[in-house]
């Protein structure tokens, strides 16, 4: 039997989602508590990997189990197992075929900028001193919708199929102490949102404009593009799963 895992991090503590030889991951942290509590070797399968810092408020991973849970009781043993940067939401049964990557049809970020030093926000936030065009970085962020090809925003030397992402949503709002760069798309490269976000501060404080944003996506050359910035201000909010993934009893 499969079932989907839906849980939350915070990443500060942990190098990235997937296993790692000499760096505790939250893969790692996941499979050892579900293999204790289940008694057996448990293996999860994220929906996508985060890199090192990287928060997540909505993931989800699946498993193969072949007896019968108390789903509610197991969500409530594992989090009171868990360290107290991750908890687990759900624990639901899926058909055997459901896989918690290759299932998702959408996935969004957000990145949170502070534009004052707030002590409160200094792990969960990227400081940026200079003056920023919020409306300017928004006419930036509506060309990514018109583009498809994010080589330019990837990290290099990743092994990946296909540069093709189809993002549905890019935009900048203001919240009374933070600004969010909210973006969806089918799938997202290694390092693209970071990649990205740091190419519109440079449009948002004047080092570049939109005619340069549409060279750099074109040239699809990572060193055209803006430094990534700091992990610490990236969220994985949201993924969405087709319904008839789920299993009915």
């Amino acid at each position: 039997m499969r079932y989907f895992i839906a849980f939350s991090y915070f990443g500060k503590s942990y190098h990235g989602w997937q296993n790692q030889p000499n760096a505790i991951t939250v893969q790692e942290v996941l499979e050892d508590a579900l293999s204790k509590l289940l008694r057996a070797s448990i293996a999860v399968v994220g929906a996508g990997r985060t890199d090192a810092g990287v928060h997540a408020k909505e993931m989800f991973a699946h498993f193969d189990f072949e007896r019968d849970i108390d789903l509610q009781d197991l969500v409530f043993r594992i989090n009171a197992f868990l360290p107290d940067d991750v908890a687990v939401k759900e624990i639901f049964q899926v058909h055997k075929e459901a896989h918690a990557r290759f299932d998702a049809t959408e996935r969004t970020y957000q990145y949170w900028i502070t534009q004052k030093k707030n002590p409160f926000y200094y792990d969960r936030a990227h400081y940026v001193k200079q003056m920023l065009d919020i409306d300017t970085m928004n006419a930036a962020a509506r060309l990514l919708l018109e583009h498809k090809d994010f080589e330019c925003f990837s990290k290099s030397n990743t092994d990946v199929y296909t540069y093709l992402c189809d993002v549905r949503k890019a935009a900048w709002t203001s919240e009374k102490d933070k600004l969010v760069f909210t973006i969806s798309a089918d799938r997202f490269l290694r390092n693209m949102v970071r990649a990205i976000v740091g190419t519109l501060l440079n449009v948002g404080n004047g080092k570049s404009n939109l005619d340069d944003l549409q060279r750099i996506l074109k040239s699809k050359d990572r060193t055209q593009a803006g430094a990534s910035v700091p992990a610490k201000g990236l969220y994985l909010t949201k993924i969405i799963y087709p319904k008839t993934i789920i299993k009915h009893e």
